[in-house]
């Protein structure tokens, strides 16, 4: 993750905005403003760690931003402490050493990206753990917010995941509202393999064994079965496999960590889940602070 892009700068940038954290009402009037400050940042349940990476560049933009912050912040780490590792109760993330003011203004953003993506992080390695020994892979899907989509995919390659598309511009993935728009399965496929740039792999969604067959027949090259039943799952795959069809098959909708194991054993490639980003439980975290 390079936390010095324009794009993240952006995000971390619009956080501190939208928190006022330069005019940090209470910081200023209870905290002198040269007091130095030591800060712990604190894993209250077991997790998988990501984000670390934006705690002094949160830093770093708030004094973009502030314009008249003195001193220098100090960032301190264990080294067994990194994105992807598993943290406990109780372990230490991270100790700041700034000036106390600055610690306290940052001390939400700070949090709630590093409990955000550490959230999606520990739900994905579930998911992934959950599907360990067969062979397929856990996808993010584009559910998350688009102001912190890159973040959130990050966070999901940290707990083991892979990345679907990033935006719009990522591939084809022909749905039901383009194949109803396009007049059909058919004339959808016909129209992608036309238009489509380079050499952008066309996938589409499925609903029943019949609009598998058509996909097939028509030029698909990788199917979405979506909102199937296990055994439907297992038919579909069968049914690729059949028709001499070894495209990347992909499921989704309604993937639970109850139901995935079963989906995975299906034989499908991929199972996308939107509950990593959209229904995603921040982790519980929080920052002690004493005068350094």
């Amino acid at each position: 993750m390079d936390w010095n892009s324009r794009r993240i700068t952006a995000i971390l940038e619009n956080a501190l905005l939208e928190d006022r954290a330069t005019s940090d009402a209470t910081s200023y009037a209870c905290v002198d403003p040269n007091q130095r400050a030591s800060a712990t940042i604190l894993a209250k349940q077991d997790c998988i760690l990501a984000g670390i990476g934006c705690v002094g560049r949160i830093l770093d933009v708030y004094a973009a931003l502030d314009g008249a912050v003195t001193g220098h912040y100090e960032v301190t780490t264990h080294p067994e402490i990194f994105d992807s590792v598993r943290l406990h109760k109780g372990q230490s993330v991270a100790v700041i050493r700034h000036n106390a003011r600055v610690i306290l203004s940052c001390e939400r953003v700070i949090l709630n990206f590093l409990q955000r993506l550490s959230g999606i992080a520990t739900l994905t390695r579930k998911f992934v753990e959950a599907v360990s020994g067969t062979k397929a892979r856990i996808l993010d899907t584009r559910k998350t917010a688009p102001g912190l989509r890159v973040l959130d995919k990050y966070a999901v390659r940290c707990g083991g995941g892979q990345n679907h598309r990033l935006d719009l511009s990522d591939g084809v993935l022909i749905k039901n509202n383009h194949i109803a728009l396009a007049g059909g399965i058919a004339p959808a496929l016909e129209r992608a393999h036309r238009n489509r740039r380079g050499s952008q792999l066309i996938e589409i969604e499925v609903r029943s064994p019949a609009e598998l067959k058509q996909a097939l027949e028509k030029g698909a090259e990788a199917v979405l079965l979506d909102n199937m039943t296990v055994d439907d799952v297992k038919q579909a795959v069968q049914l690729c496999l059949q028709l001499a069809k070894r495209i990347p098959v992909e499921c989704s909708g309604g993937i639970t960590l109850e139901n995935v194991r079963a989906y995975a054993e299906t034989g499908v490639d991929f199972i996308s889940v939107g509950a990593l980003t959209h229904s995603v439980t921040a982790v519980d975290m929080s920052l002690r602070i004493a005068p350094a």
